[in-house]
């Protein structure tokens, strides 16, 4: 999978995401270890963020993420677990 530019910058995490690592019981080692083995990145709807699906204690999930060109940051702004359908 190719990474882009982007994705050695230092992260930078939100208020937002560090309530919802909390609440689902993911730790910044484990958010780390998502981003590092990552099985997909592609933009999300929101121009300037991006999707990474990744797994992680037999789940997948999604890391969503926001490069800051400026200052050459990746913020890492929510993390959820992805609902698999039938």
């Amino acid at each position: 999978m190719k990474r882009p530019d982007w994705w050695d910058w230092d992260l930078a995490f939100t208020s937002h995401v560090e309530v919802r690592m909390e609440e689902r019981g993911v730790s910044e080692v484990e958010l780390r270890a998502m981003l590092e083995n990552a099985t997909e990145i592609r933009p999300a709807s929101r121009p300037g963020r991006w999707l990474v699906h990744a797994s992680h204690g037999g789940r997948s999930w999604v890391v969503v993420l926001e490069p800051d060109e400026t200052d050459q940051l990746l913020f890492v702004v929510t993390v959820y677990a992805r609902e698999v359908g039938p």
